[in-house]
């Protein structure tokens, strides 16, 4: 509806009527636009056709006109009104004729809000204004009657305060009296605050109290206690502040030590309960228990004394009970000891950490103990300190072990007095050494059990050396046999050589085979072990006995022990070797003692040479081995000359007057020198000169190509100093250049080094 009324023409017919008037207007063209300006009907056209009906606000305003038609429009019908007689039906209006109704009832609708739109916007508005009067009228009807209930209120207001005033001045005396009485209120309150903070500061409580005379042992026990020593710090600051004077300060310092001496007195029985079962770890109670008593020196005593004593009794009880098991390898006497002093170590480290978690305590004072403790690595030395914990730590360690001792070193004593094997009395040797150190490191060298693996070590070493020197004195009781012409080292020597390379691989892979001060000085054990033994036996070897009492600085072991073993062992082979080879020299001449000698202790010098330690023996076997070098070479160089034909030429020459001509030597005339010239010279073609069969009986090709090459080198040299004597004119040769000449080498000391094979500068330098 809005858009047709909104299309609609408001002016039908003016545009055409104003287009005719202009065509039939008398008025000539030039004069037309002046008339038109001043004629307002013209001038109200043009303004209405000028208009422009798309803003916003004039869209506005039309559909709110429009709003006042559109019900009347949207009720009119469109059909035409059926007349009587016709039955045609609505529905069978052509569309042409549908249109024709919808235009003819919209341009009247038009028209007639055009003719009535001033009259019908004052009605409207006529009709709005009686609608604003009505609910005004209400509104200023409400107003009355809340003035009216305002009024009202205020008088009983009025009434209200005054009465109020009336009742202040009536009750001024008695609100003056609650003042003071509140007043007073509060200051027995702060008084009886004050008193409650001074019980709580300086009293204990009833609970704990309670606590301390009947309480377990235990967390809330000890809170109780450290209470009860703050009350009592306290008490003596304020007894002391006080000057001291004061009834109440002396009762309640008096209460609170009372209260404090039955807590360690029932602290101190607790532990000596808690001590009289063996326990392998120690509780917070008892650690905290430990730490409190050890503030009352002589409340600590017995308790510690009753823990030494179980743990003892638990220890020694379980040594016997486990030594049933061992005996079953009694048979290994290597397994045995070794499985009775694990037992021990295991053991011994047990009580060492159950010992220091007793007197371990949470946030301890001095810091770096404890930070030294936490930085010790497993196995390396133990050191105690001066505090009284660390006193009291050795002390009982050394009581819970020292019933060890005893059937401990009863039974390695056995054990070494039964082994007849060398090697096995060292390794016992070694293996007790090492625990001897080890414990030293754990539990301190004054400890008990130290002391006495210390000894035990000892008297291992001495049965040890006691054992080789029987062997050493066994082979020297070993005789010849006349029958067997080897000159390789005999059966003795290689089992008594295999006997040393065992010692000496024990020794080196052992952890004390370097020079380490913690050791025990053998040397002193085969000084010492007798007075040790004999002092074991007369007190008793039983396993009820006590131990005897150790040395109380028993001396280090350093490498003097291996060089030791090493004479014992070394020296009587050598020893015998050599009173065999000349036995059998004495009893066959031909048997060539030398290579024997210089074999054997080749030999020995083998088995030395792959241990650094044995530096000191291997120099004093190579200087006899020299010896048997030089001997040797000497008698090879002496065959060499008879072999060669010159010993003869050579004697005479070395035992000459200086003032007899060589020539006049019956071995040294011409008619003797030219036949054994030429006697060398054909011995010069003979395999001798490069290998001597006599030399191949030695079992090292070093030491025989040494011997060979230096009789050689000798042989050379004497041949060099009579081609030297042959040419001196004192001589008294004639044609001494012929003479030698006529046989190889011809007088010439290059051309035999050459043939023999050696260097000139070591014949002529």
């Amino acid at each position: 509806m809005i858009e047709h009324v909104v299309s609609l023409d408001p002016f039908p017919g003016v545009e055409s009527w104003l287009m005719s008037s202009q065509v039939e207007s008398p008025i000539s063209p030039s004069a037309t636009p002046s008339v038109q300006l001043r004629n307002p009907i013209s001038l109200r056209i043009r303004k209405i056709l000028s208009t422009n009906y798309t803003d916003e606000a004039t869209k506005e305003a039309i559909y709110t006109v429009s709003s006042l038609y559109s019900d009347a429009a949207s009720h009119v019908a469109i059909s035409r009104p059926k007349q009587d007689g016709d039955d045609v039906d609505e529905d069978e209006v052509p569309p042409s004729a549908r249109t024709r109704v919808e235009e003819y009832v919209l341009n009247d609708t038009a028209a007639k809000a055009r003719k009535n739109l001033r009259r019908d916007l004052e009605d409207k508005l006529a009709k709005g204004s009686q609608h604003f009067l009505l609910a005004f009228g209400e509104v200023d009807q409400k107003l009355a009657d809340l003035e009216n209930h305002v009024a009202a209120m205020r008088a009983s207001c009025d009434d209200a305060e005054a009465q109020l005033q009336l009742t202040t001045t009536a009750s001024k005396a008695l609100l003056e009296r609650a003042e003071k009485l509140r007043s007073e209120r509060q200051e027995i309150d702060t008084q009886a605050r004050i008193v409650d903070l001074f019980l709580s500061r300086f009293l204990l409580s009833e609970q704990d109290a309670e606590t301390l005379a009947s309480a377990p042992v235990g967390p809330r026990f000890f809170a109780a206690m450290d209470r009860a020593e703050k009350l009592r710090a306290d008490c003596a600051i304020l007894f002391e502040e006080g000057g001291g004077e004061g009834k109440a300060g002396m009762d309640i310092l008096a209460r609170t030590s009372s209260q404090l001496e039955t807590a360690f007195d029932r602290l101190h029985r607790w532990a000596m309960a808690e001590f009289r079962a063996y326990h392998l770890e120690a509780s917070p109670a008892v650690r905290e228990a430990i730490r409190r008593l050890s503030s009352r020196g002589e409340l600590l005593v017995t308790p510690l004394q009753t823990l030494t004593a179980t743990h003892s009794t638990h220890l020694s009880s379980a040594f016997t009970q486990a030594l049933k098991s061992f005996a079953l390898h009694a048979h290994d006497a290597l397994r045995y000891v070794g499985d009775m002093l694990a037992w021990i170590h295991q053991a011994v480290a047990g009580e060492c950490e159950f010992l220091e978690s007793i007197f371990a305590t949470e946030g301890a004072d001095d810091e770096a103990s404890n930070e030294k403790k936490r930085a010790r690595m497993v196995g390396s030395v133990r050191t105690f300190g001066n505090r009284e914990e660390d006193e009291w730590t050795r002390g009982l360690l050394d009581g819970a072990v020292e019933g060890l001792c005893a059937p401990l070193r009863a039974r390695i004593q056995q054990t070494l007095r039964s082994q007849e094997s060398a090697i096995v009395s060292y390794k016992l040797a070694n293996l007790v050494q090492y625990y001897a150190l080890t414990m030293r490191r754990t539990i301190g060298r004054e400890a008990f059990l130290s002391v006495t693996l210390d000894e035990t070590t000892e008297l291992s070493y001495k049965v040890f050396f006691d054992t080789i020197d029987a062997q050493g004195r066994a082979l020297s009781r070993i005789q010849p046999d006349p029958h067997d012409n080897d000159l390789s080292p005999p059966l003795w020597v290689l089992e008594h050589a295999q006997l040393l390379r065992e010692i000496m691989q024990v020794y080196d892979s052992s952890l004390l085979s370097g020079e380490d001060p913690e050791v025990l000085d053998v040397s002193h054990a085969r000084e010492t072990a007798d007075a040790v033994a004999s002092d074991a036996a007369a007190k008793g070897s039983g396993e009820g006995e006590a131990a005897s009492t150790p040395s109380e600085n028993p001396k280090p072991i350093t490498k003097s022990a291996i060089d030791h073993m090493l004479n014992a062992t070394v020296d009587p082979a050598l020893e015998a070797c050599f009173a065999i080879a000349d036995e059998k020299q004495r009893i066959s001449p031909r048997w060539d003692s030398a290579v024997f000698k210089l074999n054997c202790a080749y030999y020995l010098q083998s088995v030395l040479e792959p241990y650094d330690f044995t530096k000191l023996k291997q120099a004093r076997v190579q200087k006899t081995i020299d010896e048997c070098v030089a001997s040797l070479t000497e008698d090879h160089y002496k065959n060499l000359l008879r072999d060669a034909g010159l010993n003869a030429i050579v004697d005479a020459l070395d035992t000459k007057a200086p003032s007899d001509p060589l020539s006049h030597l019956p071995t040294a005339q011409p008619s003797s020198l030219t036949p054994a010239l030429a006697h060398f010279a054909l011995w010069l073609t003979s395999p001798a000169v490069v290998h001597s069969p006599r030399l191949t009986a030695l079992t090292s090709a070093t030491l025989s190509n040494r011997i060979h090459h230096g009789a050689i080198v000798r042989l050379a040299r004497a041949y060099d100093r009579l081609c030297r004597a042959v040419r001196d004119p004192a001589a008294r040769y004639e044609a001494p250049g012929t003479m030698l000449g006529a046989e190889r080498p011809f007088g010439n000391v290059g051309i035999l080094c050459q043939v023999l094979g050696v260097e000139e500068g070591e014949v002529v330098g």
